[in-house]
């Protein structure tokens, strides 16, 4: 399995949530970039965010999430240490 566009633009939207608050969410206005928008509602249909511009985390999405930040911390840190 390879990572396509379509994956690379949900893994970018997930690593904007800040996991820090559940309190807080995003929202993908209709001006963004058109991959960002398709992003967001393919993350809804696959029920990691409540609404099909942003919202909220659901339960899976946070888990989502935090594996999609945790892998961009590893993959930025082995870059920089090389």
């Amino acid at each position: 399995m390879s990572y396509t566009p379509e994956l690379v633009a949900e893994l970018e939207i997930l690593a904007l949530f800040n996991l820090g608050s559940s309190q807080e969410g995003l929202k993908v206005h209709q001006t963004a970039a058109p991959t960002a928008i398709a992003a967001a509602r393919r993350l809804f249909e696959k029920d990691l965010i409540d609404q099909p511009d942003g919202g909220y985390l659901t339960s899976l999405g946070r888990d989502a999430a935090e594996h999609a930040q945790s892998l961009l911390t590893i993959l930025t840190t082995s870059k920089e240490a090389a």
